[in-house]
């Protein structure tokens, strides 16, 4: 294992930083009570590991697929970078700046390693906030640095991983990180009332679990729930909010040193909660503050602000109001899909194969709809984890969002084929989601490469039935898998067969199919669409 991270581990670093938070984003939004009881550190840091994660993916993509991958320093440098651009709110603004300090020494040439760079970040990180505050993300950041720096060989570390200074100097960093972060309780008495662990914190030891995983290949133990299950802590420190400032602005920045500078004196007299990280004329500023407008005419007075964002706290925290304008938002991966979910009344997000939409997407698609009520269908196993921070981040705006989790394009259909707007919202969202369970779903796809499967040995070539997300079937060609899968199906029974037929797939096969299961099985009936340039040949469903 190499001293420093090279490109490859930097994406896969991102990848399993941003799946960790996918997975704790909402335990880590129960704990949020300080600085502000407004339950989304969780969701703020996911999408700024997120931003992170595809600035990284830009970097070997333009880098194209040739055997040579990206420098080290080029995809270290687009970590930080995203990171910046994208960081939302108080934790994921000072994570960003974080990453931004391990940038700065693992780019700085050979020799650079991950204790050094952990030190840099923490410090960073410190001179960042305009009054730091110990029981806080910092204060396990700085215990990460400090356990980096103690568990060389010199001070004893196991003599068969001397020679593997990264693995040995990530597990201390996370086993620093965690001891510090379970004593946090006692830090801030906000948190000791609530019984809980600080939520930045814990997205840090998530952020840095991952990179254990990322240089060992495995990952540590899960750190254990860190809130009373019978008692919300956002709704225990609902007072934490009162009396303090209304609004949280955050704003991305261009402007020098000198400007900045002053910009955090007059910023520091108006408000509390001040990080403002970044540097080489690009800055991200977070404030909390009764007076937005004068947050961002400083901005303004320092350079050219934009990307600004300014939230109520009181208007987030307050439940969404009952209204009967809704709406549904899809994501699909054909334009035929697309042209089907329109006509149905759905707001679409067209997905590229190879090409996930982002949570940001998602957003952008809630606000389009222009709804208080909104059904989400992302249609994807995959996008779980970022359909869940659209939908968090959606609720904050005021929307009232229902995710649900349908893993293929043929559930979401069943769900928008019993969509009743007029319906009372919680009716509507359980007859959807009681469709799209009801609806095993299949997809043919053709392999690129030999492989193992849970049914052997495929080659490339090879036409791979696969029936709810596992290999079922390998075949020679579309139309005797296809009826292999058919036959598999609905030997559980089924009254009704969706077909989607890919671009270049012709239509006698969905002629062929339709008359199979008429021949076969008289009583299911069988609907036919053409799914367009989606990423694979044929997906099936049966209700």
């Amino acid at each position: 294992m190499p001293q420093t991270l090279d490109a490859a581990a930097v994406r896969t670093w991102c990848s399993l930083a941003l799946e960790a938070l996918g997975r704790e984003r909402e335990e880590i939004d129960a704990i949020n009570v300080y600085p502000v009881a407004d339950g989304d550190t969780g969701t703020n840091l996911y999408l700024t590991v997120e931003s992170a994660a595809q600035a990284v993916e830009a970097v070997f993509a333009a880098h194209g697929t040739g055997p040579s991958k990206p420098a080290a320093a080029d995809a270290v440098r687009a970590m930080a970078h995203g990171a910046l651009i994208g960081a939302r709110g108080n934790s994921g603004t000072i994570l960003a700046q974080l990453l931004r300090g391990m940038a700065e020494v693992l780019t700085a040439g050979e020799g650079a390693a991950l204790a050094p760079a952990l030190r840099r970040a923490a410090e960073l990180a410190r001179e960042a906030v305009a009054h730091p505050v110990e029981g806080t993300i910092l204060t396990v950041a700085s215990a990460a640095a400090e356990a980096a720096e103690n568990c060389g060989p010199a001070s004893g570390a196991a003599s068969t991983e001397a020679g593997d200074l990264t693995a040995v100097t990530a597990r201390a960093a996370h086993a620093g990180a965690r001891a510090a972060l379970d004593a946090t309780t006692g830090q801030l008495a906000a948190l000791g009332r609530a019984g809980v662990v600080d939520a930045g914190g814990r997205g840090l030891l998530a952020v840095l679990g991952a990179l254990v995983e990322t240089v060992t290949g495995l990952a540590p133990a899960a750190f254990p729930t860190g809130h009373r299950p019978h008692e919300s802590p956002a709704a225990t420190e609902s007072c934490a909010a009162e009396g303090g400032p209304a609004f949280e602005v955050i704003y991305l920045l261009e402007a020098g040193d000198d400007a900045v500078a002053r910009l955090r004196e007059r910023l520091d007299a108006i408000g509390d909660s001040l990080v403002v990280v970044g540097g080489d004329g690009l800055w991200n500023v977070h404030i909390h503050t009764d007076d937005a407008g004068a947050a961002v005419e400083a901005g303004v007075e320092a350079g050219r602000p934009y990307r600004i964002r300014v939230t109520h706290f009181a208007a987030a925290a307050a439940p969404a109001r009952e209204q009967a304008q809704r709406a549904v938002v899809a994501v699909v991966t054909g334009e035929g899909l697309a042209e089907l979910c329109a006509e149905a009344g759905a707001t679409t997000v067209l997905a590229r194969p190879g090409e996930p939409p982002a949570s940001g997407e998602l957003v952008e698609a809630i606000r389009r709809a222009h709804a208080r009520e909104v059904v989400l269908l992302p249609n994807d196993t995959e996008l779980r984890h970022t359909a869940a921070a659209a939908a968090e981040q959606a609720r904050a705006e005021g929307v009232r969002v229902a995710l649900i989790p349908t893993r293929a394009a043929v559930q979401g259909i069943a769900a928008l084929a019993v969509h009743q707007p007029d319906r009372r919202f919680d009716e509507d969202v359980v007859a959807m989601t009681t469709a799209a369970g009801a609806t095993r779903y299949a997809e043919l796809a053709v392999a690129e490469r030999q492989s193992w499967t849970t049914v052997g040995v495929c080659q490339a070539g090879d036409v791979l039935g696969l029936i709810d997300g596992d290999v079922a079937v390998i075949g020679a060609g579309l139309a005797a898998t296809a009826r292999a899968v058919l036959t598999r199906m609905l030997s559980a029974g089924g009254e009704l067969v969706t077909l989607v037929i890919g671009e270049d797939v012709p239509g006698t096969l969905a002629d062929d199919l339709e008359a199979y299961v008429r021949d076969v099985h008289l009583a299911v009936d069988t609907v036919i669409y053409r799914g367009g340039g989606q990423s694979v040949p044929l997906l099936i469903g049966v209700e």
